[in-house]
């Protein structure tokens, strides 16, 4: 595997650095999008939200009760409360 550049180095410490507010920025946006979604893709939204609140630490117990609920807006009062940590 060829060396990473300098460039490369910087991009990847700061994606690291702020993957905090990534994933939080992921997870409000995915709360617009499951209140427009419906069938299968609604299904994959709500996975790729347990994927953001994992990286974001929140415990296994209280992403599958936001998951099992299929409410939006229990997913927007988490990010809220964990953007307000933050």
């Amino acid at each position: 595997m060829p060396k990473r550049t300098a460039y490369q180095e910087r991009v990847i410490k700061n994606y690291y650095q702020n993957r905090d507010a990534i994933m939080l920025q992921k997870a409000g946006e995915l709360v617009s999008d499951l209140y427009l979604a419906e069938g299968r893709s609604r299904d994959r939204l709500w996975q790729r939200v347990a994927g953001a609140l994992h990286k974001l630490g929140v415990s296994a117990e209280q992403i599958d009760q936001v998951v099992k609920s299929d409410n939006p807006t229990l997913l927007a009062r988490l990010v809220s409360e964990l953007s307000a940590k933050g």
